[in-house]
């Protein structure tokens, strides 16, 4: 199924690993004093993991060649993209939770490290049934078809956090605290351990982003079953995604018609991988690196020409950031808005 075939060493796989440890740990390190990360701080360290991105793409090129380092960009480039709906989600989750601004890079940090490993298991899981079972490949194309269809329709519809079957579960086996207590997941009260709302708001996170884990590894899976540059495709671009939403949380009203294009690239992802199945064959690495990067190109400057002027809140009034004043500001365009909630209760 896939002309991208080469042995990796298990030491190279550790290597890989080791060194996305580090960079999570750098990351730790150089936040571990929880305060508000500005669009500088936050442009600063996206340039360093894109960077490291595309650095790792010339390091495959010198090794493999050109056409599994086009693999891989094609799958990172994707990767990316759809990363940028993880922040219209997160946006969405500290508004609901009101998190306060200086505590979320902790949040998204654990919550990056949960979507790492639930890519993991799922890239191994789907290349697996991919390789035994051919007809998997008519799942996940219409899959990834149905979802990039719900994603152009549907992103106006109210979604409810706490609603969530995860989210209801786990408040509903843990004591729960209704406040923040600091940049704290667990406290002590009357000697038992009870989780805070900054906790249920990680949990949130956590379970939105299986639904990306899905979306993510299938769309990747249509571009190449090598586990190795699927796996490197994903976690390179996870691993920015924090300072991604501090880099566009307070410029997600200019991406209005990004999701449009998202949906475009799902469905691409889903016709290619049903095609590889059939006499067509898989397309041309070309041929889907250019669709991709022609695709978020056209949906961003259609995005920004469409919102040219327009007010910061967008409605004539400024946005005021999650966590600050209590609640959060307006929904920006492409995010569900919340519907109100009630009083948190343990």
């Amino acid at each position: 199924m896939d002309s991208v075939s080469f042995a990796v060493p298990l030491w190279v796989w550790g290597a890989v690993t080791a060194g996305i440890a580090v960079m999570l740990a750098v990351d730790l390190i150089a936040h571990r004093d929880s305060h508000v990360i500005g669009f500088r701080e936050a442009a600063w360290w996206s340039a360093l993991w894109i960077a490291v991105g595309l650095g790792f793409g010339l390091v495959l090129l010198a090794w493999q060649g050109g056409e599994t380092a086009s693999t891989y960009y094609a799958g990172y480039l994707i990767e990316k993209a759809l990363s940028i709906d993880n922040v219209f989600v997160f946006a969405l989750v500290f508004s609901f939770f009101a998190v306060p601004d200086a505590y979320q890079h902790k949040v998204l940090f654990w919550g990056v490290i949960g979507a790492l490993g639930a890519r993991l298991v799922f890239i191994f899981v789907g290349v697996e049934l991919l390789e035994v079972f051919f007809w998997t490949a008519y799942v996940f194309g219409a899959f990834l078809i149905y979802t990039g269809w719900k994603m152009a329709v549907s992103k106006n519809e109210e979604v409810h956090p706490d609603r969530n079957p995860v989210v209801r579960v786990v408040r509903r086996i843990i004591p729960t605290d209704s406040a923040f207590h600091g940049d704290r997941f667990f406290i002590r009260v009357d000697g038992r351990r009870v989780a805070t709302l900054l906790f249920v708001a990680l949990v949130a996170i956590e379970a939105t982003d299986l639904v990306f884990a899905v979306d993510s590894v299938a769309a990747v899976l249509a571009i190449t079953t090598n586990t190795f540059l699927v796996w490197t495709a994903n976690a390179f671009a996870v691993l920015g995604l924090r300072s991604l939403y501090f880099c566009l949380a307070g410029l997600l009203r200019r991406f209005a018609y990004l999701h449009y294009g998202l949906a475009v690239l799902l469905a691409f992802a889903g016709v290619k991988l049903i095609l590889s199945e059939t006499p067509v064959g898989k397309l041309p690495i070309p041929l889907t690196l250019g669709f991709i990067a022609v695709t978020i190109t056209v949906s961003i400057v259609w995005s920004l020409l469409a919102t040219r002027g327009a007010p910061p809140g967008g409605d004539g009034r400024p946005v005021e950031p999650a966590g600050q004043g209590g609640t959060a500001g307006t929904t920006p365009p492409g995010v569900p808005r919340p519907a109100p909630r009630d009083e948190d209760t343990p």
